[in-house]
């Protein structure tokens, strides 16, 4: 009977959800409204630009050539979102497209391209993505999945900061690493060569792109693996069916060699620095930095205004343990551009190095409201802690141990060792057991990733017809130190039981503990 039930209220649901998909005009489930994609793409656009290398904002004439070509594709979609378009401060060939029309483009990807033509390709495969709700559809079917699953249990649960992302903003790396399906890709092709044919650019640039793509991909090209191929992968079948939508649309058309030249050519001009960057970010992870100074030197040689140089700079006097330098070159990013969090999150660590623990906190916050992350959470909470503050520590280590890293390993540990105290129950678990002669023990697990001492414990016996209290022993002390997944014990005097039934009108309470430290 609960089957049919369950089984009657998701067939409503499901035919109540039932839309048609605005690009191709196919019926489709549609549990995500139009207005939650749009609000999707507004609270995740920002946090989702931080985590790729913020905006790239020396040369905003590229950013608004990059737009203008997306804003005229996006006049042409068929249907009308609050698109916006960002070329991103990161040299991973990669762009994006999130639900409600929000789309980035990458700095690196803008190296490999020839035309305003093969530009216009890359974006209309992004406004089709948007258009079509393809991600809006990838959070459809994880809640179909899932409802499926309820309904079946019920009848029978780097450098870029991405891994230290936290709280809200965790939706925002799950939203730009989305990995689309093969139709999904297809779709995109095909619907947006048909979206440059209508804005007037020519559609073989798709079919030409893809065919270097392929040649990439082949040749094992390895900054395009870790980032367009990762997401959109190319392929001969895909090659073979944009030739076929474009005998469809024909050729013809604007491909813009001239314009694209001359828009990018600034950045090309610069390319050299940010290699250099790049490879100093890198030799300085392998332990580096003098190299790695040199690096970021050349690199601000070519492009004196980019804030990463300096940024790298600071890094390199971090690791050096030279904290007043690396504060220099920090506030020198944050005044070349103050709304890219890293800088903060490097000038709380700075400062707090040097005892500046007021300063350091106005840093980290300041980095929070741009992107929280696990790393300003923790110190946070170690500044709130150092301060006597134990409820705002344990509230920052909270957030951060929602990070899949060692900072929030870190940040769980330092969790329990302030809340297992106040509330020993909530953690350890207890229990009463008998011996093989019947004599009574209160037996205490920890279950927890600390070390615990000094577990006091009482022993209450309830009333066989009531169920209330009627007597309890006085605070009980577990003399062992349990470790992780370890359980200690101690005897209640002067009780025997004869039965497990007499044993189950016991229980155990736990009074207190301390973490061991």
């Amino acid at each position: 009977m609960l089957r049919t039930i369950f089984l009657v209220a998701f067939s409503t649901l499901v035919l109540t959800a039932c839309g048609t998909n605005p690009v191709t005009h196919k019926t489709e489930f549609q549990f995500v409204s139009e207005s939650r994609e749009i609000d999707m793409g507004k609270q995740n656009y920002a946090p989702a630009r931080q985590q790729q290398g913020g905006d790239y904002v020396i040369d905003p004439e590229l950013t608004a050539y990059v737009q203008s070509v997306g804003n005229k594709l996006a006049a042409v979609s068929d249907r009308k979102l609050p698109y916006e378009f960002v070329v991103l401060n990161d040299s991973v060939p990669n762009a994006w497209a999130m639900p409600g029309g929000k789309i980035a483009f990458n700095r690196g990807l803008l190296y490999e391209l020839n035309s305003e033509a093969e530009l216009a390709a890359v974006l209309s495969h992004e406004i089709v993505h948007a258009a079509a709700r393809h991600g809006a559809k990838g959070i459809e079917t994880g809640m179909l999945l899932q409802g499926a699953t309820v309904l079946a249990g019920a009848a029978t649960q780097n450098k870029n900061y991405g891994h230290l992302v936290v709280g809200g903003a965790q939706l925002s790396s799950q939203l730009i690493s989305t990995k689309f399906g093969r139709d999904d890709e297809s779709e995109a092709d095909h619907y947006g060569m048909i979206y440059m044919k209508r804005a007037g650019y020519d559609p073989t640039a798709a079919v030409t792109l893809q065919e270097t793509f392929v040649r990439l991909s082949k040749g094992q090209k390895s900054d395009f693996i870790q980032g367009l191929f990762s997401s959109h992968p190319p392929s001969d079948q895909r090659v073979a069916d944009n030739k076929a939508t474009l005998a469809e649309v024909g050729a013809g058309g604007e491909w813009g060699r001239e314009i694209y030249a001359e828009k990018v050519g600034k950045l090309k001009a610069t390319e050299a620095a940010y290699k250099d960057y790049d490879q100093g970010v890198k030799v300085l992870a392998a332990g580096d930095p003098k190299k790695a100074a040199v690096l970021a030197k050349q690199a601000i040689a070519i492009e004196p205004r980019e804030a990463r140089f300096q940024e790298l700079l600071g890094d390199v006097s971090l690791a050096e343990k030279d904290n007043k330098g690396a504060l220099s070159y920090y506030d020198k990013a944050i005044k070349m551009q103050p709304d890219y969090f890293r800088p903060h999150v490097q000038s709380g660590i700075a400062l707090n190095n040097l005892g500046r623990k007021a300063e350091a906190e106005k840093a980290l916050n300041q980095s929070n409201a741009l992107l929280p992350t696990a790393t300003s959470h923790f110190l946070l909470g170690q500044l709130a802690e150092g301060r006597g503050d134990v409820n705002a520590a344990l509230q920052n280590y909270q957030v951060a141990a929602g990070s899949a890293s060692t900072i929030g390993q870190s940040s769980t540990a330092s969790y329990l060792r302030l809340d297992l105290p106040r509330n020993p129950a909530k953690y350890l678990q207890a229990a009463p057991q008998l011996d093989a002669q019947g004599n009574l023990y209160a037996v205490v697990h920890n279950p927890t990733a600390v070390s615990v001492e000094n577990v006091q414990v009482r022993v209450i016996k309830l009333n066989a017809q009531t169920g209330q209290a009627m007597a309890q022993t006085a605070p009980l002390a577990i003399t062992s130190k349990l470790a992780p997944n370890q359980q200690g014990n101690v005897r209640v005097s002067g009780v025997r039981l004869s039965s497990q039934q007499e044993l189950g009108l016991y229980r155990v309470q736990i009074e207190s503990a301390q973490v061991l430290r």
